[in-house]
């Protein structure tokens, strides 16, 4: 894919707006998906040591279009400090003119985090107006929120039709591994799909059955093949037996499933084979990552609950890439349009 990169804008000394997605968990008032977090961390001390004045911008939760405390990303300074190793000045708005005097007092090595843009309706209406105002501040605009790239919105696409824009590093690895398991696969090749909503993760399916040896289908999803009657190829393989009602997969099926694992050069996998949320659940989802670990392949899991499933058993550092997209990696394995990725590669007007 022929994107904009980071490396080759000029940045020095230059007011920056990073696209940045801190819209993770919080539990007990601290942040749960760090990962997510640390991803931009690559491109934000490569615009530090370029002299750039950074804002960074992100969306959290769903507000809907209003000023919500409960969806402040002033609660997330703490831990964003302690990931990204810099101190953040918050901006209580993303538009306007605390915006434009917290650029200027904004202190050498130091970055503002502004407020939520959802607290305007024209964030995800992408309201060409907000879209100008967000942009007014700037001279430049990065994208490092792959997880977001399947959004046509005013702080991904707005902006970027308006403002010189570039891919951050951590897109750029995303696109780059995602790339990699779609279209060259290492065979065999094997795809894990979990989690529910089987009739968003169809075309993503049906696009693996093409290229892939085995499509491995846990979690609710394969209850809702199960019960629809879905035609596959004999590539997918659905459980052969469950636990408690299809809560979780059981024993032959851990071992059918882990057996094929184990051949495998190349696996991702996306999404949990049962309602992991409940401990006598997980044991099915912890017997598979455990198998692919142990494959030996090259491995890449991706969405907030395989993420979750990675942080709670430390096991990020044994996967061969970890993607921040749950939607977004899904659009783009399935080949559906990525509004945010389109806007990199055309000239901004």
């Amino acid at each position: 894919m022929n994107l904009r990169l980071i490396q080759n804008a000029d940045v020095e000394n230059k007011k920056v707006l990073l696209r940045i997605d801190f819209n993770v968990a919080i539990k007990n008032g601290r942040a749960q998906e760090l990962f997510k977090i640390k991803s931009c961390k690559e491109s934000l001390e490569y615009l530090l040591d370029k002299n750039a004045k950074i804002a960074l911008v992100s969306h959290f939760g769903r507000p809907e279009g209003k000023i919500n405390p409960d969806y402040s990303l002033k609660q997330l300074i703490a831990d964003a400090e302690k990931i990204l190793s810099v101190k953040i000045r918050f901006i209580p708005d993303c538009i306007g003119e605390r915006v434009k005097i917290g650029l200027a007092e904004l202190a050498e090595r130091k970055v503002l985090l502004l407020e939520n843009v959802r607290f305007y309706e024209g964030e995800e209406k992408n309201d060409l107006k907000f879209a100008k105002l967000l942009s007014e501040n700037f001279d430049v605009f990065v994208n490092d929120a792959f997880s977001v790239c399947h959004r046509d919105q005013a702080s991904i696409t707005g902006v970027a039709k308006i403002l010189p824009s570039f891919a951050g590093f951590w897109l750029q690895k995303e696109i780059e591994n995602l790339e990699r398991i779609r279209n060259k696969p290492k065979n065999p090749a094997v795809a894990i799909i979990g989690g529910a909503k089987i009739e968003t993760k169809l075309p993503l399916i049906h696009n693996f059955e093409k290229n892939y040896n085995h499509v491995l289908l846990g979690g609710k999803i394969a209850n809702e093949a199960i019960d629809q009657k879905i035609n596959f190829s004999r590539k997918v393989i659905l459980p052969s037996d469950f636990v408690d009602s299809r809560m979780d997969i059981g024993g032959e099926t851990i071992k059918i499933f882990s057996t094929i694992i184990s051949g495998a050069k190349t696996i991702i996998w996306n999404g949990p084979m049962g309602k992991f949320e409940e401990e006598k659940y997980v044991v099915g989802t912890k017997k598979i990552l455990d198998a692919v670990i142990s494959s030996g392949a090259f491995t890449l899991m991706g969405g907030g609950e395989s993420v979750q499933l990675l942080e709670e058993n430390n096991a990020l550092d044994k996967i061969s890439f970890v993607s921040t997209g749950g939607g977004a990696m899904l659009e783009f394995l399935s080949g559906n349009r990525m509004p945010g990725l389109e806007t990199l590669q055309s000239l901004p007007k």
